[in-house]
């Protein structure tokens, strides 16, 4: 990791996508964050931050959660406090995962879909999902804890072919 990459503490994810043409059913597109105990940090997520929901330390807040990508600007939005998150978690992993509700829908199907991720005014990586298009749910980050307490960022853009709560049991497994 470069310098650019090691210190992360206030991290924003911003998502945007364009609303599905009149009379069909809404793109619904969610963030997702899984949070990782440095006993298990490939195994169970020890909690998930998505749609309705926040951490339990509030360190970790969906901001602005759109159903259908109307609207200027960014859709939906999370805030990751990684400098306030306990010493217990060592690995935090954020995805994208479309709702499957009217019938299967992939990034390729949903148009102008977008990611980008930002520490303060610093622009770490931003992805438009053209290399999983066939995916219904993809991860995009990896943040990782050092021995000396900083975080650090991997991009891991990686296409799943699972329903959200599916895509929260995969997300942070190791690929490797």
């Amino acid at each position: 990791m470069t310098g650019l990459n090691k210190g992360l503490q206030k991290i924003e994810v911003a998502l945007k996508w364009d609303p599905s043409p009149i009379g069909e059913p809404p793109h619904d597109l969610d963030i997702v964050a899984g949070t990782y105990r440095a006993a298990d940090p490939y195994g169970a997520p020890a909690y998930l931050v998505h749609f309705d929901s926040r951490s339990p330390d509030g360190t970790i807040n969906l901001n602005r959660d759109s159903r259908t990508g109307q609207g200027l600007g960014t859709d939906e939005s999370m805030t990751l406090e990684l400098e306030r998150l306990s010493s217990e978690y060592v690995r935090v992993v954020v995805g994208i995962t479309i709702q499957q509700g009217s019938g299967r829908k992939t990034f390729g199907g949903v148009p102008n879909t977008s990611v980008r991720i930002l520490n303060g005014y610093t622009e770490l990586m931003t992805s438009d999902f053209t290399g999983v298009p066939e995916a219904t749910s993809a991860t995009v980050a990896v943040f990782t804890r050092d021995d000396a307490g900083e975080w650090g960022i991997q991009s891991a853009i990686r296409g799943f072919d699972a329903d959200p709560e599916g895509f929260g049991q995969l997300m942070g497994k190791d690929y490797s």
